[in-house]
């Protein structure tokens, strides 16, 4: 079996549009399963070299934002906007009708759920979060949906063992609906050298 370099390198030789999605490759328009899947860490985290620019990653994990999510992170936050905490007010003062969710909460969120396809036990530290937008709003009862695309990768200038991986991550409502997007740099390890 190839080592894991071997593979990532032939992939992306291979012509044709080849892009990768965890084990999943598009050849054109076709997407087959690869028969061998890369290592990843123990807790399910991909290594720097799994990631390809362009690739973008459908998370499987949803949520439905609850009013207790919004309550309870405003108040830990010691955000007393009364947007997102009291239903009258937002009833008769607001345009909305109804409190909207904390938009660091759906940040936060959006980000919690591409964890579990992409970074989980490789992340190193983040580096940052650019470009942080919010086109709708989020409400009670609404579940979200994530998606991760590889904008970029560079090594390391001063660790050898790690790279910086920058993520475009979007959340969006059932319905299609646009409601958070942000560019994240994660300070990734690489994958341990075996020999």
């Amino acid at each position: 079996m190839a080592g894991r370099k071997s593979i990532a390198s032939a992939a992306r030789r291979i012509p044709g549009g080849l892009t990768a999605s965890r084990n999943w490759f598009l050849f054109g328009a076709h997407r087959k399963r690869l028969t061998m899947s890369l290592p990843r860490h123990p807790r399910g985290g991909r290594y720097f070299e799994d990631f390809s620019v362009g690739e973008t990653i459908a998370h499987g994990l949803t949520r439905t934002v609850t009013q207790m999510d919004n309550m309870l992170f405003s108040n830990m936050t010691l955000n007393p906007q009364p947007l997102h905490i009291d239903a009258h007010f937002c009833a008769t003062e607001t345009e909305w009708g109804r409190p909207i969710v904390n938009s660091l909460f759906t940040l936060g969120l959006m980000i919690g759920i591409s964890v579990n396809d992409t970074t989980v036990g490789t992340t190193i530290a983040n580096l940052g979060m650019t470009e942080v937008k919010f086109p709708a709003p989020v409400f009670e009862g609404d579940t979200i949906r994530v998606e991760s695309e590889v904008a970029s990768t560079r090594e390391s200038r001063s660790r050898p063992d790690a790279g910086i991986v920058e993520f475009i991550h979007r959340a969006y409502k059932p319905d299609g609906t646009l409601v958070a997007e942000c560019r994240r740099q994660a300070f990734m390890r690489k994958a341990p050298q075996k020999g």
